[in-house]
């Protein structure tokens, strides 16, 4: 098969090599010799001059044969010989076939003419990898395989646009090789026609070189990488899955639900995290947080992290207190990895949520008559940064109230401030109705979270009841000043007494409840100072005896000896009580508490 020449058109090219012939067409109308030997000199007068070129004209130095040299002429640009420095011949394109080089080509080249892709030429590399083909014939025919792989719609987008097309990555039947495969328009130079009036149609002399590069071995270690990242990924969603909590704690008076949903497939799995925490007295630490990173070693941070709050949160301590903690934690785990977190306690007796933020994003609350809340400062840096010293807040959480925690992938979205996110969820949870979690698959769509999300995301939604009828005969609090001396302990007694036994508790939990009062209000009167207060308070499964006082100074267990009159009494209730606990106030004192399990009933 003849083709056309192919040869570099570089812009410039053809307009040097005239401006070369020019040049030499001047210096033979002078008479002058070849060019200095070197830059700057003069020819040597003596040396002899170079003979003139068969056509009348002085030779250029620098070429050797006929024609410029962008190959129009046919002729070969001069190159200096690597050992002798003294300028060769190089060997012209117009002398190299085509069909030779296409047939030395490790990959696999087809050509095709006319708009049934008859076949004009398959090389030594295509016949060996699908057989000899018979020229002439349709593609479709004769080359079955390019219809296997999809490539015929693309030969004729080709010959129609004039312009080339690649097909990436395509496999061919049977588990064989992958190819890419690049489609080039190409022309045919005009032939004549079997009538002999020399005059062909444009579409018979339109074709299309079809270059097949196989990239089985690419395409393999591609199908490697992805099989090791997706199990990278399954490995880090499980660990996440099973570093989370996997039943929430219920607290008395707090209805809780969470969620937490992976990122897409296109994106690894982060840190997110969450956790509910019962403190005893009714009172319950909330916590969600956020480790920057991803992989199997933010989620591992994750999991230190969330167990260190477990264990901090035992100590009762507020909540800005619980962040200074953590703050230099997640520094000694790994400097380089930081993260955000909000910790918030609700203190049923109260109806306040007290809460602290390291970089994290506001809790929101919508009130029963629809209002949304949004938590205000204060916030610090992120955990992990030091040198900061975090402050408590609060936020009221009244009957009827929910309140949503949440992490960044929720509502930042590429390309908006993460402030109208955040906006955007507040709207989503004023119309948003049920338990917690219906709403918080209510704020999941309404935030377009779902499978392909570029970030994982972690929700909790905890609501307040407002209860009524019999369900807030269930609920019942009691409250007395103690004022004066001893007197006091004796008023506490018949005040526990009464209240009880209004409440209906057989006769056993009285008399366990009158004697747990009186053994925390006789701590309180020896070691503590005014104000005093004892408080009673029943939910639907258990009985929570308080007393709070002035004095810091957190009462402890001791063995008392048999000769010592004191040091017995928180013993007693740790003996009696279900569970009992200590923690200081916000105001400089402390509170001490003890509780009761209800019979079932």
């Amino acid at each position: 098969m003849n083709f056309t020449r192919w040869s570099a058109r570089f812009p410039g090219t053809q307009r040097r090599a005239a401006a070369r012939s020019e040049h030499a067409a001047a210096q033979a109308k002078r008479g002058e010799g070849a060019v200095p030997a070197a830059r700057g000199g003069r020819a040597d007068p003596g040396a002899e001059r170079p003979a003139p070129a068969g056509d009348g004209h002085p030779a250029d130095p620098t070429v050797s044969g006929t024609g410029s040299s962008s190959g129009s002429g046919g002729g070969t640009t001069a190159a200096p010989s690597p050992r002798t420095g003294v300028l060769t011949a190089a060997p012209s394109l117009d002398e190299l076939s085509v069909r030779e080089v296409l047939g030395r080509l490790p990959a696999l080249i087809a050509l095709v003419h006319g708009p049934e892709h008859r076949v004009a030429y398959v090389n030594d590399a295509y016949t060996a990898g699908f057989g000899a083909r018979t020229s002439g014939a349709p593609a479709h025919e004769s080359l079955p395989e390019l219809g296997e792989l999809g490539l015929l719609p693309l030969l004729d987008q080709v010959q129609r646009s004039g312009k080339s097309r690649t097909a990436k990555n395509r496999a061919a039947p049977g588990g064989g090789s992958t190819y890419t495969v690049t489609c080039t328009p190409v022309d045919f130079p005009t032939a004549k026609s079997e009538t002999g009036d020399g005059n062909d149609t444009e579409t018979d002399r339109t074709g299309v070189l079809i270059h097949l590069a196989d990239v089985t071995d690419h395409a393999e270690a591609v199908d490697r990488l992805r099989a090791s990242e997706r199990r990278q990924r399954e490995a880090a969603v499980t660990l996440q899955r099973s570093l989370l909590p996997q039943e929430l704690e219920q607290p008395d008076d707090l209805r809780v639900a969470a969620t937490y949903q992976p990122g897409g497939t296109e994106a690894a799995v982060g840190g997110d995290w969450y956790d509910v925490i019962t403190l005893g007295a009714g009172r319950t630490a909330l916590v969600i947080g956020d480790v920057m990173g991803r992989g199997v070693r933010a989620a591992a941070v994750m999991g230190q992290l969330r167990t260190a709050v477990r264990a901090y949160a035992r100590l009762d301590l507020p909540p800005h207190e619980v962040l200074q903690l953590l703050d230099g934690l997640a520094a000694e785990i790994d400097a380089s990895q930081i993260a955000t977190c909000v910790y918030a306690v609700h203190d049923p007796n109260e109806g306040l949520l007290a809460y602290a933020s390291a970089g994290h994003l506001p809790i929101l609350v919508r009130d029963e008559d629809g209002t949304v809340r949004r938590a205000a400062d204060p916030t610090g840096p992120p955990l992990g940064t030091g040198g900061w010293l975090h402050t408590s807040g609060t936020i009221a959480l009244g009957p009827g109230s929910t309140a949503v925690l949440y992490t960044d992938g929720l509502v930042e979205r590429r390309g908006e401030d993460i402030d109208e996110g955040v906006a955007a969820l507040e709207r989503a949870l004023s119309g948003a109705q049920g338990t917690p979690a219906v709403i918080c698959d209510r704020l999941m769509r309404a935030l377009g979270v779902d499978a392909d999300h570029d970030d994982d995301v972690a929700v909790m939604v905890l609501q307040q009841p407002a209860r009524t009828g019999s369900d807030a005969e269930l609920f019942h609090n009691a409250a007395l000043e103690l004022l004066g001396g001893i007197e006091a302990a004796p008023r506490a007694r018949a005040f526990a007494q009464g209240v009880l036994a209004s409440w209906r508790f057989p006769v056993e939990l009285c008399d366990l409840g009158v004697l747990a009062a009186s053994e925390l209000v006789a701590n309180s009167l020896q070691h503590g100072t005014p104000p005093m207060h004892l408080r009673l308070r029943r939910t639907d499964r258990r009985l929570i005896i308080e007393v709070t006082d002035g004095d810091d100074h957190l009462p402890r267990r001791r063995r008392a000896e048999p000769a010592d009159e004191t040091g017995r009494g928180i013993s007693i209730i740790a003996t009696i009580a279900s569970s009992w606990g200590s923690r200081r106030t916000p105001g400089g004192g402390k509170a001490v508490w003890c509780e009761f399990a209800l019979p079932d009933k």
